[in-house]
């Protein structure tokens, strides 16, 4: 008996393309974008900043340590090739010395004007007059991160990796006045009752020492530094903890020709009572194996980042020593913090950002240098220095606002290649100022020279149609300009496109087929055939659960079960039409259309 074969065609058809909308209108949405001269209330508002201006542009990769002696000079200790500049109050600046190790990790200016350095690694401590350094204090260790002239005149100095604090009161004259158990001494600053704070690391402890050998410890943080304190008249204490930056600055100094002494060995604390406070001393473990030696090129920056971890925090502690969160992130590192009347300024690593914390704790991104890291804060009268890294700068932060500022938002994904509709936005802009909006776009994540140029200026919020070239990416930019000391205050940005509609695609087809002949009565016979479909359209090899080299053939009770399987990258629904032809055929002939599910079930006869 002569026998037909079947051949199957499958067609799947996608719901074309909705509009979709990008909308920045919240803190954390704006926060992802580029600031230069706009500022960021904590309610998501875009607003100009106050004016930031370049003082100084070191050429180095940062400015560890800032100080200012009593005639208002500013004094900056760099890494990585260990250079001392002098600014004066007319803003000129000079380079006054150079020392023999890469990193000035502290500054410090006594009351008379005599001025300090701390260099690292070989940690020593410079007296600098008249630009001639002389060797002041070397007390053995790796480093020294931190120095604070006392109210007597004497110099502290915090060192690393053996955690102690000296008192020096000249040359060849100085003693052990505390070892804390920790590793490093981070930071020192004295309180309003003339005692000593110290934030060490790696546990993040803060100390109180009231006298040689006597601490109390004002507070364990959960991070592992305690990177800057600052005490205030009334005796409340702000202070910023955070974690990694010991580790940042010691590939930094590794960065050396010469090594560093060997590490002391590691320590704990035993804490025992003392009158009028607590006695801590360290206690001695078990040597660890000592750590492979540094690569001739340290990372810049520490590698390991775990997302979703809190890495900084700022504390407030009362005179009553009890503890006040202020703020915390899971995305930056909160680097230096000074008091300005009611609120507190602080510094991160975000792009170098400064920011406000009132008293109403609603926190404002005052600031943003650009620059990776805003290391170092210093209030000079009414105004507030901001020292960088990478590259080492040091900006003023004035009291008045910039006249225009910029603000990017971060790069938009589409997802596909897509048409662009209209940009709209809410604001007010008050009599005389200005508001404008450019796009731009590009089929790469980053904008680089393949990204069309800026659009002409955009200045329709209720919608104004986008210039810029269909693209897989957009980016928009608004510029804001101030009208007598008013400035546009942007609410929400929105961007309507229509993505390119991806073709759906059939991946697998499977065929059952079940035939029952009337007579001679026998076993009902089934056979399977899969078809997969390859990422070129043609057909993969088939597999059969009968014999392998079966084709469909039309039998008198023979039932067909038709299933597949098909996806669209853009998600939409799919809708199906099936058709078939006859083998030697060419002409295919539609079986059903519209078909929603992802199987048909057919009597063979039907065809």
């Amino acid at each position: 008996m002569k026998r037909s074969f079947l051949l199957l065609a499958l067609v799947a058809a996608a719901y074309g393309a909705s509009t979709q909308t990008w909308e920045l209108n919240t803190y954390s949405d704006f926060l992802k974008g580029r600031f230069s001269g706009v500022a960021l209330s904590r309610d998501g508002r875009l607003r100009l900043a106050p004016k930031l201006e370049t003082v100084f542009s070191s050429d180095q990769p940062a400015i560890w340590s800032v100080a200012e002696d009593p005639d208002g000079n500013l004094y900056l200790g760099t890494g990585h090739h260990g250079r001392l500049y002098r600014i004066d109050r007319s803003g000129r600046a000079e380079l006054i010395w150079t020392a023999d190790e890469p990193e000035i990790f502290a500054v410090a200016a006594g009351a008379k004007g005599t001025l300090y350095a701390a260099t690292s690694p070989h940690g020593k401590v410079y007296r600098i007059d008249n630009g001639k350094a002389v060797e002041y204090f070397s007390p053995g260790a790796a480093y020294i991160w931190s120095l604070a002239v006392g109210p007597d005149g004497a110099l502290f100095v915090g060192t690393g990796d053996d955690g102690r604090i000296y008192r020096v009161t000249g040359p060849g004259q100085s003693e052990l006045y505390y070892e804390t158990g920790q590793s490093h001494v981070t930071c020192l600053a004295f309180d309003a009752a003339g005692r000593l704070l110290a934030g060490t690391e790696p546990n993040g402890i803060l100390y109180r020492i009231s006298a040689k050998d006597r601490a109390f410890v004002l507070y364990d943080a959960t991070h592992p530094e305690i990177r800057a304190v600052v005490p205030m008249p009334d005796g409340t204490i702000y202070a910023a903890a955070l974690g990694g930056s010991v580790a940042k600055r010691t590939a930094a100094a590794a960065s050396a020709p010469s090594s560093p002494p060997p590490a002391a060995p590691p320590t704990s604390i035993t804490v025992t009572a003392a009158q009028g406070g607590v006695e801590i001393k360290p206690k001695a473990e078990k040597p660890k194996p000592p750590a492979p030696a540094p690569a001739a090129t340290p990372p810049a920056t520490l590698a390991l980042e775990v997302t979703g971890v809190e890495k900084s925090a700022l504390y407030k502690i009362h005179p009553d020593n009890t503890v006040e969160i202020l703020w915390t992130s899971t995305e930056e590192n909160a680097y230096d913090l000074i008091a300005d009347g009611n609120a507190i300024l602080f510094t991160t690593d975000g792009q170098g950002r400064v920011y406000q914390l009132g008293s109403d704790r609603k926190l404002t991104l005052l600031a943003q240098t650009n620059e990776s890291e805003a290391i170092r804060l210093l209030r000079r009268g009414r105004q507030t220095l901001v020292a960088t890294g990478n590259m080492g700068k040091l900006f003023r932060l004035g009291d008045g606002y910039a006249e225009s500022g910029v603000y990017e938002a971060p790069v938009h994904d589409a997802g596909a290649v897509a048409r662009w509709g209209r940009l709209s936005w809410r604001a007010d802009i008050p009599a005389g100022a200005r508001l404008e909006f450019q796009t731009r776009s590009g089929n790469t994540a980053r904008p680089d020279r393949t990204w069309s140029e800026w659009s002409a200026p955009l200045t329709d919020g209720a919608g104004s149609l986008i210039q810029s070239p269909n693209a897989r990416y957009i980016q928009w930019r608004a510029t804001l300009q101030a009208s007598g000391g008013e400035s546009p205050v942007i609410d929400s940005v929105a961007l309507a496109y229509l993505p390119q509609n991806a073709p759906p695609r059939v991946t697998n087809i499977d065929v059952a087929t079940k035939s029952a002949p009337a007579a001679p009565p026998q076993t009902p016979s089934t056979a399977t055939y899969s078809i997969t479909v390859t990422e070129t359209g043609a057909p993969g090899a088939s597999s059969a659960a009968g014999a392998a080299t079966q084709k469909l053939s039309r039998a008198g009770a023979e039932q067909i079960q038709i299933t597949w399987q098909a996806e669209d990258g853009d998600g939409d629904r799919l809708v199906y039409s099936l058709y078939f032809r006859g083998d030697g055929e060419r002409e295919w002939k539609l079986m059903k259309r519209d078909i929603e599910e992802t199987s048909v079930a057919l009597d063979a006869n039907a065809l």
